[in-house]
């Protein structure tokens, strides 16, 4: 037995070591990412690689000492074999199990010799079609790169998303009515939302729904705001959903097509409801941001307006906003400086006398009083009632004091007019700034953006001179994130060749070994597209991992091909020998690692398409390196050796 577990460890401690090697290095590239991708898939990457170590330290150590003690040698009769039940019971002469234990382990080598059984035919078949493909090599090499090329062409069909959507259970919601509501008609507009919300979704399902409506009371709390709200018509509306809900997308869809014919005027959009967009997001309310900055504020609101209008006909963008609408209700004061300044009164008089009043005295003179009993301070705040300031007449009468002491009064000192401005004014390099937000649905958002942008290049004529229009938000990311992960499995393929180079002292081999890639590649897109799968970050994270466990898998299969080889010579007898003997474990760590994938590829969860990446990529790339790399290693030492007669299968 010590004998059998020093000669077994030996023979499997390059490839595994080598293997160890390629399944890290692929993770390499993940430190150099950059962004939010990068915060995901590094911390994944260094538990893997610890992970992998430690795996390798005790399958090295641990393992084959339990073995020594665990296993027993088997009984050996007549000297020339054993039974078939001695394998898996390993009695020693005078056991006498009791009668229970007796029929389990019965019943165990029974279901164990029926696999043993299956997997000897399934292994007899696979001798076979290994042998015919040997035998037609050119033939089988074309034909199976011609299948992984095609698959290729359905790359364009995926569709690319940043990260996928997942379920959620709550619903957000953002409500715009006409500039200049006040806030108490804004809360009964939202009572009514809110019944024709709880007509649509089931009653059973929500939980509960909150309104926040209005801009908050300070700074604080708006830069925690990603919703867009810019005054008091504005608002959001949180519907939580209970365990067991529907699906909360397609109540979002079809809140989309009832609530604006059910409020004709009012502005709907919808919010990412879980953090985790959220924060792909990146604090914008949406993930599509066309940004159109410049000097020419007149110019830059017509054509935000004809691009508006264009980006309607765009299929899957839905939500379409301008987050700076023109129109708010104002009022304008325009002081008389000479009577003003001869009453001893100044600008800065009026704003004060007018801030004090209207918005409070905390905005010009904070005051506090502190309480003797508990020695807190609470702000002192003077204000005129809104009952009182109802009307322009009120306005006009409002008190104004200056350095003389001598109060006017507003109208006999400034002009009122009403009029409109913009309910808020954006910047962006110091340039007035238009958004136009959009969401995606029933689309992927690669596809989408890309028609957004063919919208905005139709219209570059229209442009107006100095201003700078650009497709911003999640896509910006999707282009870095997918820029970064695709030179990372560029990488990987050639640092995993080039460790294989160093490892094995040969040029060849390790091409022969890495012929198996592009079949886990075309694996994992056939994959995404037969579950309507995006291509995504996590998907793409999941095609460099299946590149390291594919690479092991090979390595396991050509190591032992060049160790056959150099005892016979003959490449092809080698190639067939390999595949025959390394079957099942090739077979069991492609297994082993799809078992341990089934549970993510099923969720719903974001890291789902890293899941089915790694089986789809697992599944084709086990193919390749028990066929195809068998037969690139033949031709590659045909040349070498004397091959079988063309037409003719090989046998062992």
């Amino acid at each position: 037995m010590r004998e059998a577990i020093l000669d077994g460890a030996a023979q499997i401690v390059g490839p595994a070591f080598v293997s160890l090697l390629c399944i890290c290095i692929v993770f390499v590239p993940m430190f150099l990412l950059d962004g939010i991708a990068g915060y995901l898939f590094r911390p994944m990457a260094l538990a893997v690689i610890f992970a992998m170590g430690s795996s390798f330290v005790l399958s090295r150590t641990l393992v084959p000492t339990m073995a020594l003690y665990l296993l027993r040698p088997h009984r050996v009769e007549g000297g020339v074999g054993h039974h078939p039940e001695d394998a898996f019971l390993n009695h020693h002469e005078g056991d006498h199990p009791r009668p229970r234990r007796a029929r389990l382990t019965a019943t165990l080598v029974h279901w164990q010799q029926r696999f043993e059984a299956g997997f000897s035919a399934t292994r007899d078949r696979y001798h076979a079609l290994l042998g015919l493909a040997l035998a037609h090599r050119g033939r089988f090499l074309i034909g199976f790169m011609a299948c992984v090329m095609v698959s290729f062409a359905l790359l364009p069909a995926l569709g690319q998303d940043f990260f996928p959507a997942t379920e959620a259970s709550a619903l957000s919601l953002h409500v715009r009515l006409p500039l200049g509501t006040r806030i108490e008609e804004t809360a009964a507009a939202f009572d009514r939302i809110e019944s024709r919300i709880r007509q649509e979704v089931p009653a059973h399902e929500i939980d509960a729904i909150v309104d926040n409506l209005g801009l908050p009371m300070t700074g604080i709390n708006m830069a925690y705001s990603a919703s867009g709200t810019i005054g008091p018509q504005d608002g959001d509306i949180q519907v939580s959903l209970k365990p067991g809900h529907g699906d909360a997308a397609e109540y979002a869809r079809r809140l989309r097509e009832v609530l604006p014919a059910a409020f004709p005027g009012v502005s709907f959009a919808f919010l990412p409801a879980d953090t985790s967009s959220q924060i792909l997001n990146f604090g914008s309310p949406a993930p599509l941001d066309v940004r159109i900055a410049g000097p020419d504020a007149a110019g830059n609101r017509a054509y935000a307006q004809e691009l508006q209008r264009r980006l309607r006909h765009v299929p899957g963008l839905v939500d379409l906003r301008l987050q700076q609408p023109d129109g708010y209700p104002t009022l304008k004061v325009d002081v008389d400086r000479l009577r003003a300044n001869g009453l001893g009164i100044t600008e800065r008089d009026v704003t004060n006398s007018m801030v004090a009043s209207l918005a409070g005295s905390g905005q010009v003179a904070p005051t506090f009083w502190l309480s003797p009993k508990n020695g807190i301070s609470y702000s002192v705040v003077a204000a005129t009632p809104q009952y009182r300031m109802d009307s322009l007449a009120a306005l006009q009468a409002l008190p104004v004091t200056g350095s003389s002491g001598t109060p006017q009064v507003l109208g006999g000192l400034a002009d009122i007019q009403r009029g409109a401005s913009s309910a808020v004014v954006t910047h962006y390099n110091v340039q007035p700034t238009l958004d136009l937000y959009a969401s995606v649905q029933d689309r992927d958002l690669g596809a989408v953006a890309a028609d957004v942008q063919k919208v905005i290049d139709g219209m570059a004529g229209q442009r107006p001179r100095g201003t700078e229009v650009g497709l911003h938000g999640q896509i910006d990311a999707l282009h870095v994130a997918f820029t970064g992960l695709g030179y990372g499995l560029l990488a990987a393929i050639v640092l995993i060749y080039l460790l294989i180079v160093i490892n094995f002292q040969s040029w060849t081999d390790p091409f022969v070994i890495i012929t198996a890639l592009p079949a886990g590649l075309a694996g994992v897109v056939w994959m995404l597209f037969l579950t309507h799968t995006t291509l995504s970050v996590p998907a793409l994270t999941g095609a460099i991992l299946c590149m390291g466990v594919a690479t092991a898998n090979s390595i396991l299969v050509v190591s032992f091909c060049r160790e056959r080889l150099a005892e016979h010579g003959d490449a092809a007898k080698a190639a067939l020998e390999a595949g025959f003997t390394r079957f099942r474990p090739v077979c069991m760590t492609a297994l082993a690692m799809i078992l341990g994938m089934l549970p993510t590829a099923l969720s719903t969860e974001q890291n789902a398409p890293l899941g089915r990446a790694v089986i789809g990529g697992l599944l084709l790339a086990t193919c390749a390196t028990l066929l195809f790399v068998p037969v690139v290693f033949a031709l590659a030492h045909s040349r070498k050796t004397r091959t079988a007669p063309a037409g003719e299968p090989l046998h062992v």
